[in-house]
């Protein structure tokens, strides 16, 4: 065997060695460079039309058409950046765009609607947005008195209200009132709407999406809705116990396989359920996370198998890339700051089934993000 030989046996020896005993295996590399990575779109969205500017992001979604829509705050634009608003207009920019915004792939606005006095039950705040499979769009608010969920067409005609507007106090047993809900799913197949119920309440609830009748709810680790105190929220500290209870449901998704992944958000973690309500199994994520949490949105790889969960983490201004059959990280990209690829109030995340990433910031970040695969 020529010299050449000897030391390709030498170096596979080597590189089998460090596969068995490395605790950092090139077993656990392999698995590992298959997760996606991401890079930012400068150029999208382009600018808005009409010299409109955002608000805080309250929601995001894609439909099936890969269409992003985004659902704002116009209360919450500075009143130093509407200057072109005023009367007389004071400068050349800006007025308050639509709360509801429908884009195009290449970041273009195709349709928008909605704001406050829109409807006379349009929620205080803004909060989430879906898009159905015939292309309605459900929206939830997170004020006083948003105490339901909406759904409208795409143009913005009202279909359905689940709950009603109301400043009665938190009560978890109560099926006819929300309580100032957060995240929205919706299972096309089986025609219900799933909610994260949420800023008041600590449990996920389920509604016909044609009809609005209630068809089941849980809290943390599927106790029943009789189950949940309505009392003051305890929150995870690290080395404890978990807690019993949500603290803020705030997302939830739904996987192509039949489960149900639900933000835990201030509890930082996530928590898996079969669709009835069954317990499945949880994910602690980054527990030294104080503030607003370590999960606060949750989007899905766009392979076929759905490897891994996209999660947005506001407490550490970063997106979380972890793995859907235990939670382990496997990447991360982003971090505190204003610039492209950075965030400041992370608060939304969506993902189209190619893959593509979009985020949308809240507090004094107001703005929307892309970030493609590479």
């Amino acid at each position: 065997m020529g010299q050449s030989g000897s030391n390709a046996i030498k170096i596979a020896a080597a590189l089998l060695a460090t596969a068995l005993f490395c605790p950092h295996s090139l077993r656990d590399a392999a698995a590992q460079s298959v997760a996606p990575t991401y890079q930012a779109d400068p150029f999208w969205p382009r600018e808005l039309p009409k010299n409109w500017i955002l608000g805080q992001v309250g929601g995001l979604a894609v439909d099936a058409q890969g269409h992003l829509w985004v659902l704002q705050r116009p209360r919450t634009v500075p009143e130093v950046a509407l200057g072109l608003a005023a009367d007389p207009p004071i400068t050349a920019c800006c007025i308050r765009a639509p709360a509801v915004l429908e884009f195009a792939a290449d970041g273009s606005v195709l349709r928008s609607w909605g704001g406050p006095g829109f409807t006379p039950d349009w929620p205080d705040t803004e909060h989430a947005i879906q898009v159905d499979a015939e292309g309605n769009v459900w929206i939830s608010g997170n004020g006083r008195t948003d105490r339901e969920v909406l759904k409208f067409t795409a143009d913005g005609k009202e279909l359905l209200a689940v709950g009603r507007k109301s400043d009665a106090p938190v009560d978890n047993k109560d099926i006819t009132l929300l309580g100032r809900p957060a995240g929205i799913a919706v299972d096309d197949a089986a025609g219900e709407v799933f909610i994260a119920d949420g800023y008041m309440n600590s449990r996920v609830m389920v509604y016909d999406a044609k009809s609005g009748a209630f068809k089941r709810g849980w809290g943390a680790y599927g106790s029943k809705l009789d189950e949940i105190s309505n009392g003051p929220r305890a929150r995870y500290t690290p080395g404890q116990t978990p807690a019993k209870q949500f603290n803020l449901v705030h997302c939830l998704t739904l996987s192509k396989d039949g489960y149900v992944y639900v933000c835990d958000r201030t509890n930082d973690r996530i928590q898996v359920f079969a669709k009835d309500g069954r317990f499945i199994t949880e994910f602690i994520v980054h527990p030294e996370t104080q503030g607003m949490g370590s999960v606060v949105s949750l989007g899905l790889s766009g392979d076929s198998g759905q490897q891994f969960l996209i999660a947005a983490d506001d407490g550490n201004s970063t997106v979380r890339i972890l793995r859907r059959k235990d939670g382990a990280e496997v990447a991360h990209f982003g971090h505190r700051g204003h610039n492209t690829g950075q965030f400041e109030a992370l608060h939304q995340i969506a993902v189209d089934r190619h893959g593509t990433v979009y985020t949308g910031e809240a507090g004094g970040g107001m703005r929307i993000q892309k970030f493609v695969p590479r």
